[in-house]
């Protein structure tokens, strides 16, 4: 991956060098729009019209204790107000920069919510007025450099951090009060998983490590392969019953025995096609998703697939990539692409329902700044999603329409979350938002 870098940056200079020592081309350049050849955009269309989407009711959901909501990360259809209004807004601490980024999805539990700044500092905040009930940094006494820190999860009164360290730690949930430290083999970008007195993490090298949530125990550990290369970020393990599925950025998503780590069934998230350099990257980013016997996962190099969770059996298969965790809701998916593009997705088939294509470059025109989505979550019959630009956008998850949109203060990278009738979100600049 390297030698093959090495060799594009050279051959990159040759080409500036030419066109700097013999000065401009002779004949002017031909007239005409440039389009890369290296261009990974293509239009998706809806495959089935005339289907009517029918959802399961909103329902309420009081807590959102880990990534995802719950281990499985399924969360079906949220309820929240009809208007929603912003209630308080507070600062979590360091904000992204060159050199750290904020990766932690907040999570609410028992009338707190809990953050984690660029800098691996812990807060929890009062969930109804916003006030700091208390804070604590993690960063290692013998450590003075920054690192991307993984996420925060709760259960029985604790809270589980994975951190940039190497290092995940346990936090009484009320005083913040650190209960224990277990160090890791290396650094962790996503947030832990939590089920049933074990605890889930994958670290940067590929491998996924089962803590006891009393003592930190390591229980087992499984090795994907190493890959030299990733995406910023990191995801998190799905938990259901006794098997736990592990997604890594080589591609390679395993399902794994919770008592023992045994290995249950295996694939691999990337198409034979590549269009460019980026797509190599095989990243699974998003979170997977365990519902009704199914398995729901997209990668980054242009698949996303349905998987029976007991054989590990395809059901279908779509050249479709993205990094941002797809929504599952009654017999649907919802999804963001790396293209921009908002799909609704029949959960059984894989088929195209409808798409909604969202702004791609801040200038449209000159096809600058390449604008981020974050989401979807679904709420009360609005599909949620955030952008770069700073601002939130709701779309129809029966039609793609565009319902409305609302300013913010910064940009948004983190997926939404929604508990107690209430949405909070983090913007870059480190504010922890409550709409309600």
């Amino acid at each position: 991956m390297m030698r093959r870098l090495a060799l594009v940056v050279l051959a990159s200079l040759g080409l500036a060098a030419c066109s700097s020592w013999l000065g401009e081309n002779a004949k002017p350049p031909l007239p005409g729009k440039r389009i890369s050849v290296l261009s990974r955009e293509k239009s998706l269309e809806p495959e089935i019209k005339g289907v009517e989407i029918k959802l399961p009711p909103p329902e309420p959901n009081e807590d959102w204790p880990q990534a995802g909501g719950y281990a499985n990360h399924a969360m079906h259809h949220m309820e929240v107000g009809d208007k929603l209004e912003k209630q308080w807004s507070t600062g979590i601490g360091a904000s992204a920069g060159k050199r750290a980024r904020l990766l932690a999805q907040p999570v609410v539990a028992d009338g707190m919510v809990f953050t984690m700044d660029a800098e691996a500092e812990v807060r929890a905040i009062d969930a109804k007025t916003g006030r700091a009930l208390w804070n604590r940094d993690l960063t290692p006494d013998d450590e003075d450099s920054t690192f991307a820190s993984g996420g925060v999860s709760y259960e029985d009164g604790q809270l589980f951090v994975s951190t940039g360290f190497a290092q995940v730690v346990a936090l009484d949930a009320k005083t913040g009060k650190v209960q224990w430290r277990q160090s890791l083999s290396g650094p962790i970008r996503g947030a832990p998983t939590v089920r049933g007195g074990r605890v889930f993490v994958i670290t940067v090298d590929n491998q996924t490590h089962c803590l006891a949530a009393e003592d930190g125990a390591v229980l087992w550990t499984h090795q994907g392969i190493a890959e030299g290369a990733s995406l910023l970020g990191g995801t998190s393990p799905a938990v259901d019953g006794n098997v736990v599925v592990v997604p890594y950025s080589s591609g390679e998503l395993f399902a794994l025995r919770v008592d023992n780590g045994t290995v249950l069934w295996q694939d691999q998230l990337s198409t034979v096609r590549r269009t460019d350099n980026v797509a190599t990257l095989s990243d699974i980013r998003g979170r997977p998703i365990i519902d009704r016997g199914r398995v729901y996962a997209i990668g980054h190099a242009d698949l996303l697939v349905g998987i029976d969770l007991r054989t590990g059996r395809r059901l279908w298969e779509r050249e479709i990539g993205g990094i941002q965790s797809p929504w599952v809701a009654g017999d649907y998916l919802f999804l963001v692409t790396n293209n921009n593009e908002a799909l609704a997705l029949e959960a059984k088939t894989g088929r195209i329902l409808w798409v909604t294509q969202l702004q791609v470059w801040e200038d449209e025109e000159e096809k600058e700044g390449r604008v981020t989505w974050t989401g979807p979550v679904l709420a009360s019959d609005r599909l949620i999603l955030g952008s770069s630009l700073g601002y939130l956008v709701s779309l129809s998850p029966y039609t793609g329409e565009v319902l409305g949109k609302v300013s913010i203060s910064d940009g948004v990278s983190i997926q939404p979350v929604v508990a107690g009738n209430t949405m909070y979100f983090v913007t870059n600049d480190a504010d922890l938002v409550a709409y309600r």
